[in-house]
């Protein structure tokens, strides 16, 4: 009997490996709540995206317009389509941003253009005529427009 309590510390039982129903049940139960809030703000990412983009270059346009205006110089900014970027050149240097989603661009003197380049110049009495730019992903569209008289740009769900 004496060997028999050195094994087991002196009367007390070993643990037993494992983890109990108990436990099982707490943390599959963590597990699935932790998923259930994170798991929806997967779905709206992309969306999210297109939007944040679109806002992005509303935001780029209204710059380049109001800088070409404030600082009386002229200013391009060309979209290349196949490559999805924005490219132009401001006080700090030559910049480019890359937007997925971006689909075409919209000129009264050029109509709808869908591939290759288009260059626009905003000029000291700003851009000389309205422009729209489509981004669209993954079956959503937004649309940017900037009005020439205003200078305002405007972001613009599309619809289905």
């Amino acid at each position: 009997m004496e060997e028999h309590r050195a094994r087991n510390y002196e009367g007390f039982s070993l643990p037993r490996a494992g983890f109990t129903l108990l436990e099982l049940i707490v943390v599959v139960f963590l597990i699935s709540l932790i998923a259930a809030m994170v798991i929806p703000s997967f779905y709206g990412m992309s969306e999210n995206k297109l939007k944040s983009d679109a806002r992005r270059l509303a935001s780029l346009l209204r710059y380049l317009n109001d800088n070409a205006i404030s600082t009386k110089e002229t200013y391009s900014l060309k979209f290349d389509l196949q490559e999805g970027t924005l490219s132009w050149k401001e006080p700090n240097g030559k910049k480019t941003e890359t937007f997925e989603g971006l689909a075409g661009v919209y000129l009264p003197s050029k109509g709808e253009v869908k591939e290759g380049q288009i260059i626009v110049f905003f000029g000291p009495l700003g851009i000389q005529e309205s422009i729209a730019v489509h981004l669209k992903k993954e079956g959503k569209g937004m649309t940017v427009a900037l009005n020439a008289w205003s200078g305002r740009t405007k972001v613009i769900e599309d619809e289905k």
